[in-house]
């Protein structure tokens, strides 16, 4: 009972994560006029506070140091950190610049991404029906460059540096308070120093549009921590197959805001381009899980010879 209650709490946290995730465009446009660099600076900065004080809370300062003092998991985080950077920064701007619908074409086809990445770097090997899900998505990146008249960069950002964040995160191994506290340490003074210098040019507009404009933009660290600590609660209760079908959640609603929410222009080719993806990550899925439960039968029969 006891580890049901558990896993039925791991669902609520994983589907609270992801649905916060999912509805982020409709935060990010509210941070307007500020650009995507200042919001992203914001966001880093009172990250950095809002997770040093969640430290303090929990009392993680010694586990801190001790990621610190590892020269190896420094580095995986320091990259860690700078390709974040660059998908928050990407994302942020493709919300505020009316692609939330590519947006979330960039974290449909991330885990494929993945995999093809642990194929590249790691030297897996993948089965029959993931290359050909692969291949299909590498089709519908090919039919929506034909039809945006240019490859998808906002979606391939966000694939691929997402997908090297989540390889730089499991070498490192480090949980998510501390890894996201040492993340945070890096890229903290670049994004002070950068609002810094955007406050003395009279560049900002944090302070120059109102109380509300900047109490958003204070929460901005909140925003950031919230579900982050969320998905961490999830990953240590739910199985990793849970956590992949879960994760559908966040660009499906980020697709569904930009067609009803954003009216955002969806031509024949354009969904034909995503019903490809979709088709692929079916594929992907059904693939897993069969290869799961597979596993899960031969590892039975084996206990029981």
């Amino acid at each position: 009972m006891d580890d049901r209650l558990s896993s039925q709490r791991g669902v609520g946290y994983g589907v609270a994560a992801y649905s916060m995730w999912g509805l982020f465009p409709l935060y990010w446009t509210l941070l307007e006029p500020a650009g995507a660099v200042e919001i992203l600076a914001h966001r880093v900065l009172w990250s950095l506070v809002t997770v040093s004080l969640v430290v303090a809370v929990l009392r993680r300062g010694r586990d801190v140091a001790a990621v610190l003092r590892n020269p190896r998991t420094r580095w995986l985080l320091l990259v860690a950190a700078v390709v974040i950077s660059v998908n928050w920064g990407g994302y942020i701007w493709g919300v505020n610049n009316g692609r939330v619908v590519e947006t979330s074409l960039g974290y449909f086809i991330n885990p494929l991404v993945t995999v093809l990445m642990g194929v590249v770097v790691l030297g897996e090997r993948l089965r029959r029906l993931q290359w050909a899900a692969v291949g299909l998505a590498a089709v519908a990146v090919l039919v929506l460059t034909i039809d945006y008249g240019r490859p998808p960069w906002i979606a391939l950002l966000l694939a691929f540096s997402f997908a090297t964040y989540g390889l730089a995160k499991k070498t490192a191994n480090v949980d998510a308070v501390e890894s996201l506290a040492v993340e945070t340490l890096y890229i903290g003074p670049v994004a002070a120093a950068y609002v810094g210098w955007l406050v003395a040019t009279g560049a900002s507009s944090f302070g120059t549009e109102g109380a509300g404009h900047a109490v958003l933009m204070t929460t901005t660290g909140i925003v950031t921590v919230i579900p982050l600590l969320c998905f961490g609660a999830a990953a240590i209760r739910i199985s990793m197959v849970t956590i992949g079908l879960l994760q559908y959640i966040a660009p499906i609603l980020q697709f569904a805001l930009g067609v009803l929410w954003y009216d955002e222009p969806m031509p024949a080719s354009r969904w034909i381009g995503f019903v490809l993806v979709w088709i692929a990550l079916v594929v992907f899925t059904w693939e897993a899980l069969t290869h799961r439960r597979r596993q899960l039968r031969l590892v039975a029969e084996a206990s029981a010879l």
